[in-house]
């Protein structure tokens, strides 16, 4: 058995305050939501600050107007993270609990939905305002990889979407009964260790899906053609996605004893995951829409 990574001691609470019997707890979890969130918006409003990078060159709207983009998208991926969580991954339970669907505290976000949020949103402002959607969909695809990887990174602290066990050297033991149980072969001196998907997702979606984007805007013109930074970004994440998928430990009401790994999914001898199930309609769309925005 090799040597394992010992997880680190970092709290998911950066401060807590009693007051009166309440504790308020500002968590490294919101933070990455708020500081994702203050990225995008200076992203969004840079870009329409610079009208020779679109198209006529023209923005697509005022500066001015990002701060109301920002409002509808917060309230889009909330919403969206948090019913697609419900209805993609844990619907059985929320049935017979409805009201913990509005505990948002608790954890439970599923970027897919927040991702169709956000995208719901983004429409329905623009048609309100009168702002052309691909254009617009390009610049929150260039703010987007930011906070992917906060957010992944935020997930790692929490010590939660751990990856299946491993004996590799970069495995880390991660904290709780639930990570700390797998096979023996796994289990060494520091205990079970386990690929760190969360931050493999980060390095990927976040840091290199995010290079990739700004290297197209600021070295090829890429928002000159409408829809190709969004269907990069599209297929960048789905593929990235759907790579580390195949390291990262199963939802657990997937898990039964006829499918230990928790496939959603048998397509063959190839058993998906829902995390790569609900990917794949998101390469197809971003490879056709990175085809036709090259083409025009």
């Amino acid at each position: 058995m090799q040597a394992a990574i010992p997880f680190p001691d970092i709290s998911p609470v950066i401060v807590a305050i009693e007051l009166g019997g309440f504790t308020l707890a500002l968590r490294w979890y919101a933070l990455a939501y708020i500081a994702g969130f203050l990225i995008a918006w200076a992203t969004v409003w840079g870009l329409m600050r610079r009208p020779a990078l679109w198209p006529g060159g023209q923005a697509p709207m005022a500066p001015g107007m990002v701060e109301g983009l920002l409002t509808w998208v917060i309230i889009g991926v909330i919403l969206g993270g948090r019913l697609g969580f419900v209805l993609f991954y844990q619907p059985g339970y929320y049935l017979q609990n409805p009201l913990e669907i509005f505990a948002i505290w608790q954890g439970g976000m599923a970027f897919h939905g927040g991702f169709l949020g956000a995208v719901v949103a983004a429409w329905i402002f623009a048609r309100r305002n009168g702002i052309p959607a691909l254009p617009l969909a390009d610049a929150m695809a260039l703010a987007a990889p930011a906070g992917l990887m906060l957010g992944r990174i935020a997930n790692f602290i929490n010590a939660e979407l751990w990856g299946r066990p491993t004996n590799m050297p970069w495995g880390v033991v991660f904290p709780g009964p639930a990570a700390q149980d797998c096979p023996a072969a796994f289990v060494g001196a520091e205990g079970c260790a386990r690929h760190a998907t969360q931050l493999y997702q980060a390095g990927l979606e976040g840091l290199l899906l995010g290079v990739v984007l700004w290297w197209l805007v600021a070295r090829r013109a890429a928002l000159l053609r409408p829809g190709l930074t969004l269907g990069v970004f599209l297929l960048g994440y789905g593929l990235a996605r759907l790579v580390v998928e195949i390291w990262r430990e199963a939802d657990a009401q997937f898990v039964t004893p006829d499918n230990p790994l928790g496939h959603v999914v048998r397509l063959g001898d190839l058993g998906l995951q829902m995390g790569q199930v609900l990917s794949l309609p998101m390469i197809a769309l971003g490879l056709g829409l990175v085809l036709w925005a090259r083409r025009r």
